[in-house]
């Protein structure tokens, strides 16, 4: 194995790597705010919404990632309204379509793990909270939001393992992220074990970095759970 070339491959992959976490946070950032939005929907007890929030999400968890991609990049242009609207200044831009794709299709799965972390929330602390005058968005700020994130949290960090993983099909509508540039090398060199081999060190670094984040994260909002058994122990 030819350890002089691994390495300049991965001096070369890293160039991308900035490209690849654009692409990721932006995808992360507006996927989980369009989830909330549809969890919103999901749980208001109004039929239209909520039919409309399960056909979407029946819609963008039932259907390949990577159809959704191309039907954004080569399909939207097809429509007069929006090729000659001020939208079409920004949907011609492969960068854009990779993150508006994976955004949509993010959003779907979050929006079910957020909800399955709602319903996990007690019937009695949302009672106890309004009992001492909470209601609203105080609620939600205090006692639900809090509670459901937490347990939804487990799942949340696996979708967005899967979210980086994902980003590599981006290279399909040529944004030069991670495994974009890895193919491009490899129709070069010809090179094909070395070069995805780079490229799976890199992938799993990152998500290493994000595992560990997460754990981080779990850990320091489960801190009354520690608490209590050394409660005890006093």
């Amino acid at each position: 194995m030819d350890f002089t070339f691994i390495a300049s491959t991965l001096v070369t992959l890293l160039k991308a790597v900035p490209t690849t976490l654009i692409l990721f946070s932006l995808s992360i950032i507006s996927g989980g705010l369009l989830a909330l939005v549809i969890v919103w929907m999901r749980t208001s007890g109004n039929p239209v919404l909520s039919g409309f929030a399960k056909g979407y999400i029946f819609i963008f968890r039932g259907s390949p990632l990577l159809i959704q991609m191309f039907l954004v990049f080569y399909g939207l242009g097809q429509f007069g309204f929006i090729r000659y609207s001020f939208l079409w200044t920004f949907l011609r831009e492969p960068m854009v379509c990779a993150v508006l794709s994976l955004a949509l299709c993010t959003a779907g799965y979050t929006a079910e793990i957020f909800r399955g972390g709602i319903r996990a929330v007690s019937p009695k602390e949302i009672e106890a909270a309004r009992s001492i005058g909470m209601s609203g968005f105080l609620l939600v700020r205090r006692i639900l939001a809090p509670i459901a994130f937490r347990h939804a949290l487990p799942a949340y960090s696996t979708e967005i393992v899967l979210m980086m993983k994902s980003t590599a099909l981006a290279s399909l509508v040529t944004v030069w992220e991670v495994t974009g540039v890895a193919q491009r090398l490899i129709s070069q060199t010809y090179r094909t074990m070395e070069v995805f081999l780079c490229a799976a060190i890199i992938y799993l670094i990152l998500n290493f970095i994000i595992l560990q984040g997460m754990a981080l994260l779990e850990y320091s909002l489960s801190r009354h759970r520690r608490a209590a058994p050394q409660a005890l122990k006093a």
